[in-house]
């Protein structure tokens, strides 16, 4: 063999095998950055000698291919979809028909989680894995192979002999709460619609043109059927107990019953317990545990005699409002938060109470959003509300208990005239349900959050200046302005301590600068100086401009001092700009405190002018068209359309208005969007009657 084929082949072994130990076992052999450090050094081999890079590859754990189209695969077994009721009633009838379809022979059930994913098929060729569909219609699915593989509990390749050359195994993807609320937290930091559930955010991710992008989303999926040409297994437990044995994560919380009532048993014994689990679940799966049986009971054209799921009752459950407080966020807008407690809890201190036990964990604070909010729910302190979780992890209050009033002293909920903060006026636009702090300069809150925008990922991309960091720096007097970054040295930083509170569970967290630490901090703030216009702009956190529209500026303008001195009749030239969007950057370059910062950020060395290539103009097909993308497409990315409708004469807009041609609509596209294109009669496109707009049919 090959001294370079050895070296790539014993990497890659023994990187599975920590992947393995970590992942299986939950055992970590070396550290992180020794893990990355071999990663990398695999990576580059692989790069200078592909022809030797092996099948069950660990690079291919963090992605990095880009498709441009998902290919169609028929499923060589049908996924057919579950009868679902939330009835115990009805799983007895479901009991009775089974027993109808294999009379008199004895039978056991196997009860499993139902998770709230994404179903997935993936198929081993001897013992290697070779392709990952979604589930589709259940007859077609799209091959996302190359998404599939960054989920790095699924194994690459199967080390257990006596398999078939050739089997299937299926099981549900999906997102845990914690890479949920990361991504939710990152897209709102961007300006950009959150999603509404993890189930929605995993299927966007599963379905992401650039692999790289999806194993950022930390998905994970749980295995829960084994499929083959060969009876291999007689029942599904022995299949379950193989696949754990194979190294696929199983859910553990799989149980065998005797019979319907065992199984019920089952289904009220995880009505609480399954929301100590780390992902969404919505109901429990009963399925006859014999293969046989199985076949013999057969199924409809959609869906199986033999299995059949319970779902659960979303929860809602009374608490008591005991205070509103007001949340500043870093464009001054003033958030009310509902500071709940139990009903048992009313008497007690607010800083004691657990709050209100639901979905699995105890609830003490719920968003409010705004003033108009309030007034709508017409909320007193004191009073009997209603909460439950949307997608089980967002508390929101769904109502008031009025009549619980005449019982209870309750106190009018006054929206602040002033910032909780730092006592400025409050100021709310024309149109607007928002109100705001104008107090930029001074309100720390706002000073922070401009200083956490500003080395976001997609803005400076200073990832090493995480969580809590900024705040330890701020409250130092290290930085108060993102210029201030870029004057930092090793000494200031070296030694600093402090210790975060979490408001919500009490828990503590301390960071300290180390050796390390600082230097990864100097190291990312240099690199941050590569960083192009586009992302300078939209890191400037100027009111209506984000990434989308920073990309534009930058792109018309071409320097950031062109930029400065636009009129306001310059910048409305420019696509998509329109009154508001100007008006707001000329009152942020017109301010004496903006442009010193920016010519200290360009003393230090950040990208002022665009050294990108302008667009290819291609045609005027689009020419005097509108457009809005919402969704996931098969032959672009986002980014690839909006250059394409572009380069052909359209124009991009953010949002769904009167003055709009066409929503380009793809898979899992925002609903709200779609309500309100139909509603105002825009052309509603898929991603096929745009291309044939290209080729002029």
């Amino acid at each position: 063999m090959n001294p370079i084929e050895e070296q790539i082949k014993a990497l890659s072994n023994r990187l599975n095998h920590y992947n393995d130990r970590y992942y299986r076992d939950s055992v970590s052999e070396i550290s992180d950055q020794e893990f990355d450090a071999l990663l990398k050094q695999l990576a580059e081999l692989e790069k200078l000698h592909p022809e030797f890079r092996q099948d069950d590859t660990p690079t291919q754990r963090v992605g990095g291919t880009i498709n441009k189209s998902f290919e169609t695969v028929y499923h060589r077994f049908p996924m057919l979809s579950l009868d679902n009721t939330y009835s115990e009633d009805e799983l007895r009838q479901f009991d009775i028909r089974v027993q109808k379809g294999i009379p008199g022979e004895a039978y056991e059930y196997i009860c499993e989680l139902k998770f709230d994913g994404i179903s997935l098929s993936f198929t081993y060729e001897n013992e290697v894995l070779k392709r990952g569909v979604t589930r589709g219609d259940g007859k077609r699915g799209d091959d996302i192979t190359h998404n599939v593989k960054t989920i790095r509990s699924l194994p690459l390749r199967v080390k257990d002999g006596g398999l078939p050359p050739v089997f299937e195994v299926r099981g549900e993807g999906f997102m845990p709460f914690s890479s949920f609320q990361r991504l939710n937290a990152d897209l709102e930091e961007l300006g950009e619609q959150v999603y509404a559930n993890p189930r929605n955010a995993a299927s966007g991710a599963f379905k992401l043109q650039d692999s790289s992008e999806t194993a950022r989303r930390n998905l994970d999926c749980y295995i829960y059927s084994f499929l083959s040409d060969e009876d291999t297994f007689q029942t599904h437990e022995e299949s379950l107990n193989a696949l754990k044995k194979m190294g696929f994560n199983v859910s553990p919380g799989w149980k065998k019953c005797q019979n319907i009532e065992e199984a019920i048993g089952y289904i009220r014994e995880w009505q609480e317990k399954r929301f100590e689990l780390p992902l969404a679940t919505d109901g429990i799966v009963i399925k006859i545990n014999s293969y046989a049986q199985q076949r013999e009971l057969g199924a409809t054209a959609k869906s199986p005699r033999w299995a059949i799921s319970f779902k659960y009752q979303a929860e809602n459950k009374p608490a008591i409002l005991r205070k509103v407080t007001y949340q500043v966020g870093r464009t001054g807008a003033v958030t009310p938060v509902a500071n709940l407690s139990g009903i048992e809890e009313r008497e007690i201190p607010l800083d004691k109470v657990k709050g209100v036990h639901l979905s699995g964990s105890q609830v003490k604070r719920a968003t409010l959003h705004n003033a108009n909010e309030l007034e709508r729910l017409g909320l007193r302190e004191g009073d009997v509300v209603f909460v439950e979780k949307s997608g089980e992890i967002i508390p929101k209050i769904t109502g008031v208990d009025i009549a619980q009033r005449e019982h209870f002293e309750t106190v009018q909920v006054v929206f602040p005239a002033s910032c909780p903060e730092c006592s400025a006026r409050l100021v709310r636009n024309e149109g607007e349900a928002v109100w705001y702090c104008p107090n930029e300069r001074e309100c720390p809150p706002q000073i922070k959050g401009k200083i956490e925008h500003f080395i976001h990922r997609k803005a400076m991309n200073i990832e090493s200046l995480g969580e809590g960091k900024i705040e330890l720096l701020f409250d130092r007097h290290l930085v108060k302005s993102p210029a201030d970054l870029y004057d930092l040295t090793y000494e200031q930083l070296f030694g600093l301590e402090k210790t975060l509170v979490n408001e919500e569970t009490g828990k503590t967290k301390k960071i300290s600068f180390r050796e390390k630490t600082v230097e990864n901090i100097l190291k990312g703030i240099d690199l941050s100086r590569s960083m192009p216009l586009r992302n300078l702009l939209f890191a400037l956190g100027i009111r209506f401009v984000g990434a989308t529209v920073a990309e534009k500026l930058a792109a018309y303008f071409g320097s950031m001092e062109k930029l400065q001195e636009a009129s306001y009749e310059a910048l409305i030239a420019v696509p998509e700009i329109g009154d508001k969007i100007a008006w707001s950057i000329r009152a942020y370059f017109d301010d004496p405190v903006n442009r010193q910062m920016l010519e200290r950020l360009r003393i230090s060395g950040l990208q002022f002018e665009n050294d990108e290539k302008p667009l290819e103009i291609e045609s005027e097909l689009l020419a005097g068209k509108t457009f809005v993308i919402s969704g996931v497409f098969q032959h672009f990315d986002r980014d690839e359309l909006k250059e394409k409708i572009e380069v052909n004469g359209g124009k991009v807009l953010s949002g769904v208005s009167g003055k709009l041609n066409y929503l380009l609509a793809g898979d899992n596209m925002g609903p709200s969007k779609l309500e309100k294109a139909q509603k105002l009669g825009v052309t509603i496109l898929s991603e096929d009657e745009f291309l044939g707009m290209l080729s002029g049919a």
